[in-house]
């Protein structure tokens, strides 16, 4: 154990830590130089396309100092704050990290979010400048930021640069000597599980931090939170490819194979231990709190057991979304998913339309909302086609949250004016060293939804970063949007909307719908209302033939006959016809 140094990379989204991870993998030879790519650890097609991190990926290197062979376990982390939660649990099983800020773009909010998480677990930090080989590189004010952030001295801070490995050795190095090794507790074994996977063959793969004692093959142990009992049939450690051991021991990051089929047995935190020890369970997590909801029906009603099996699955890699059955009278049966934020649930939908080849139909995000009416009873809503009618509604709370804005002080008045068209409120400002400020202030989580981070990032030019957490409930001015098109309701296109905004979310979702909406043999209306009136209306009109257009010369009533029958055909066509609304203008409608 005194050889083992457990550590993740922590830093604000896009400031290098998958380019890090490739070159301290490459160093340490734990890769050979033909299987290099770029974001080596960024294993899904997602992550390669957007350039971000989704999943926490362990890595296990070896690392000679002193004439001492070490073993590293690097865990990766996401950046953005709809994936803090993997930030969270990677913490649970390292005892130190690395906090990599830019040292061309400097602290940042999410940096200081991460660094309140490694604290939170006591563990080793160890400060890291990045990307020093750029010309934009302010290598020194940064160094002097994080030495007053942290308070240590400028060389605690290490300099590297991912791209070129620059310092890359001496990171190793300083790892060896700054993060403890891990220490255990007890001799019987016990791990904390961080992570599992889902396989058809073996069942359920469990990645765990091997607290105490040690895991073998053949061994009877338990999930000692879900009560269920099993024979490890593999143990091994990730390379960051699993490669089979003989024994996980105490300090030890691997992967164990249960064999359990069942997908809702493994829950992350929960404790790996011998039946018939008496060791107390391993601290685990607080299960996270989704953020905003959003209800997903597949296309046709014969997806939906495949649809059901694809969540499951996808929770297995994804702990942190959440779902439930629920039924449309529209719609059929489908589920209420809980999602931490608008990108968790765009990779959501892409995965299961990519990896589960489904066609789904997605209702507009939303958050729960208390709703009071005037009989005096109190209800959680999460789908605004379940709001009251507008005559029988007392009183609506909605959720708030805390946001924290970085800035350069030249976009201060950006983000105050983006704050006021999005209903900031209490708002309160510091500045900072070398020209950046904090800003903070409370606003309904809804705002958050309208695109808050897109328009924060286009208002000050990408200079800004944002983060966020959940506050209490409090009343709210809201009304029910609803959607029809062609006299029927859209409960898909149903949302809750600030009354302030009524008028213009109406005309925006309508037009939205008018350019979607591919035109039909007839005349297709859509309509926005809200409080029993139509507040937004919008027509495309129907595809037109000239049937008399072969037609040269001769009597004129030929040419009559056939346009009066195209209008009878129309005219019966429009009473009896229904728009069909293909699956992508529910996907593009929700981005």
């Amino acid at each position: 154990m005194q050889n083992i140094r457990n550590f993740s990379i922590i830093a604000h989204i896009d400031h290098g830590k998958s380019t890090l991870s490739d070159r301290i993998l490459e160093i340490t030879g734990a890769i050979a130089e033909r299987d290099m790519s770029d974001q080596l650890l960024d294993t899904m097609e997602l992550e390669q396309e957007r350039g971000i991190t989704i999943k926490m990926q362990p890595a296990r290197m070896l690392w000679s100092f002193q004439d001492t062979e070490y073993i590293l376990n690097l865990i990766d982390t996401p950046g953005h704050i709809d994936f803090s939660y993997e930030v969270s649990r990677a913490m649970k099983a390292v005892e130190g990290c690395l906090l990599l800020v830019d040292s061309t773009q400097g602290l940042e909010a999410q940096t200081f979010t991460v660094l309140e998480m490694a604290r939170a677990n006591n563990l080793k930090i160890i400060p890291v400048i990045t990307k020093i080989d750029s010309p934009l590189s302010r290598a020194d004010d940064i160094i002097l930021d994080l030495c007053e952030l942290l308070g240590c001295n400028p060389d605690d801070v290490l300099a590297v640069s991912g791209k070129t490995g620059a310092g890359v050795r001496e990171l190793l190095d300083a790892i060896v000597l700054r993060i403890p090794a891990p220490v255990s507790e007890y001799n019987s074994p016990r791990a904390l599980v961080f992570d599992y996977e889902y396989s058809s063959h073996t069942g359920i793969i469990v990645y765990a931090r091997i607290m105490d004692g040690s895991f073998r093959r053949g061994d009877t142990v338990s999930f000692r939170g879900a009560q269920k009992r099993f024979t490890i049939s593999e143990v091994g450690t990730i390379h960051p490819k699993k490669h089979k051991a003989e024994i996980l021991s105490a300090g030890e990051i691997g992967y164990i194979v249960t064999g359990i089929k069942d997908a809702a047995i493994a829950a992350v935190g929960d404790t790996i231990s011998n039946p018939s020890a008496d060791v107390p369970v391993i601290p685990g997590y607080q299960p996270p709190r989704p953020m905003i909801w959003a209800s997903v029906y597949p296309e046709t009603q014969d997806d939906f057991a495949e649809l059901r099996t694809a969540l499951f699955r996808l929770k297995l890699s994804d702990s942190s979304l959440s779902f439930e059955e629920e039924t449309s009278g529209l719609l059929g049966r489908g589920f209420r998913c809980g999602f931490l934020g608008m990108l968790h649930l765009e990779i959501i939908s892409e995965r299961l339309k990519r990896e589960h080849n489904l066609e789904l139909v997605f209702t507009q995000p939303t958050v729960t909302y208390r709703v009071v009416t005037k009989r005096g009873v109190s209800q959680e809503i999460y789908n605004p086609s379940l709001f009251p009618d507008f005559g029988d509604i007392g009183e609506i709370y909605e959720p708030w949250v805390s946001v924290m804005l970085m800035a350069p002080d030249s976009e201060v008045g950006s983000c105050l004016t983006l704050l006021n068209e999005f209903e900031g409120t209490n708002v309160t400002m510091s500045s900072g060293k070398h020209t950046l400020s904090e800003i903070r202030a409370e606003m309904p989580a809804r705002e958050l939804m309208r695109n808050f981070f897109d328009e924060l990032k286009s208002k000050t030019s990408g200079f800004a970063s944002l983060v966020y957490e959940q506050l209490d409930y409090r009343r709210g001015d809201v009304v029910r949007l609803d959607i029809n098109v062609n006299g029927d309701l859209q409960p898909a296109f149903t949302k809750i909307v600030a009354e302030t905004r009524l008028r213009d979310e109406a005309e925006e979702v309508v037009e939205k719908l008018h350019k979607l909406i591919p035109r039909q043999q007839i005349i297709v209306k859509i309509q926005a209302s809200a409080k029993g009136k139509v507040v937004s209306s919008r027509q495309i009109s129907a595809i037109t033939k000239d049937v008399a257009g072969y037609l040269y010369g001769g009597d004129i009533s030929r040419k009559m006959k056939l346009r009066q029958r195209q209008k009878e055909g129309k005219k019966m066509m429009q009473s009896r016809g229904s728009v069909d609304i293909p699956s992508d203008v529910f996907l593009k409608m929700m981005k």
